[in-house]
């Protein structure tokens, strides 16, 4: 009788176990349901006075991808590939960008709260080839062992999920932390180019991708190729909870500055952040465009935004107004940190004011979502 209690109580305490796995790693993301409602272009603070040429360029780079889509394939809450593929035939021969948009489609305002938009861009890094004099900080390529799992493949409740590890016999386990991989470097990663210094290393990671000089005068584009499956945590946030910082004025170079200015602290703070990038190399090819966001397709300076992909299509045309802001975007990328309806991070380019923008770049504007006409948006 005590053995089948004693059995009865290890396959409770196993099924809670596999629940809490479930809960804590495998569920579906919580995400706040986007709320719309339809207005006019007259409704649009700003619009009129807008130049949407960069945003028509940047979308008729996104049609590239929509165009080769089913044309069933699902565009979130905008209908069909279908639709947006006829939005694409427009664009092609588009002569005035307003015009286009005004016709090929309808504003809708999102009513969710909360509404947050950053700025991010591609750095500049010293690098060399080899490991010599100041050149001793490691950027990598994707390590042999490292295992990334897109969950949405295996479950549609699960998509936008993601997981990362090693494989240890037939498990697959956590991969090291930021930490640990600055303590015990990956045997199985390469290493593209070794940087002169760790903070800007760092910054790096953040933003996702970056030209590199090297001292042999070339020129090479590093770009986000994978990570180690750990959320991203903004040491803002770090420096903030141990007093170094105050809230009001936390920015990209507030926190450059403060690391730089004490670097027997630097490391401990930037490994706050248990989230680290892997890159892959490339030449730099166009110069005025940047990398390839998420959807595939090289970002827009100051016309291309990173959005939550869980709620919104990648090609959705944005228009942000307000707080400074009047501008039209594409989505074309994501980022760790964004996450939510009414939140978009800019890509502002590259170069020393595409850095100084886009670090001060903390806005509150409203969100209008543009959505092809005659389709009517699911929420």
């Amino acid at each position: 009788m005590r053995s089948r209690i004693l059995l009865a109580l290890l396959v409770v305490l196993i099924a809670a176990a596999g629940f809490y796995v479930w809960w804590m790693y495998l569920r579906a993301p919580q995400k706040e349901a986007l709320r719309l409602h339809a207005v006019t272009f007259a409704d649009l603070p700003g619009w009129q006075g807008g130049d949407s040429a960069a945003a028509l360029a940047a979308f008729r780079r996104s049609c590239a991808k929509i165009e080769a889509l089913p044309p069933a394939a699902p565009m979130a809450y905008a209908g069909t590939a279908r639709d947006w593929q006829q939005a694409c035939a427009e664009a092609a021969g588009a002569g005035d960008a307003r015009r286009f948009f005004e016709t090929a489609f309808k504003p809708y305002a999102i009513d969710n709260g909360d509404n947050l938009v950053t700025g991010y861009y591609e750095p500049l890094l010293n690098g060399s080839m080899t490991r010599h004099g100041a050149y001793r900080v490691p950027v990598y390529g994707i390590p042999a062992d490292l295992v990334m799992i897109d969950l949405g493949l295996f479950r549609p409740e699960w998509k936008g999920a993601r997981i990362a590890g090693h494989v240890d016999g037939h498990y697959l386990k956590p991969y090291a932390t930021r930490a640990e991989i600055d303590s015990h470097p990956p045997r199985t990663a390469p290493v593209l180019f070794w940087g002169d210094d760790p903070v800007s290393v760092f910054f790096l990671h953040i933003q996702g991708s970056g030209r590199v000089k090297l001292d042999d005068g070339r020129m090479l584009r590093v770009t986000y190729a994978g990570q180690n499956g750990y959320p991203y945590t903004p040491i803002g946030r770090t420096l903030i909870a141990q007093g170094a910082l105050e809230r009001a004025n936390v920015s990209m170079q507030s926190i450059r500055a403060w690391l730089t200015a004490h670097p027997a602290e630097a490391r401990r703070v930037m490994e706050s952040d248990a989230s680290y990038i892997f890159f892959g190399q490339e030449q730099v090819g166009d110069r005025a465009l940047g990398p390839a966001g998420s959807e595939g397709v090289a970002l827009t300076p100051r016309a291309s935004i990173a959005v939550d992909p869980t709620i919104h299509p990648f090609g959705v045309p944005v228009f942000i107004s307000g707080d400074g802001l009047a501008d039209l975007f594409v989505a074309q990328d994501t980022g760790g940190a964004i996450r939510g309806p009414a939140r978009a991070d800019i890509f502002f380019g590259f170069g020393p004011k595409a850095e100084d923008t886009a670090g001060r770049m903390k806005a509150h504007p409203n969100f209008f979502v543009l959505i092809p006409s005659g389709v009517t948006p699911t929420p």
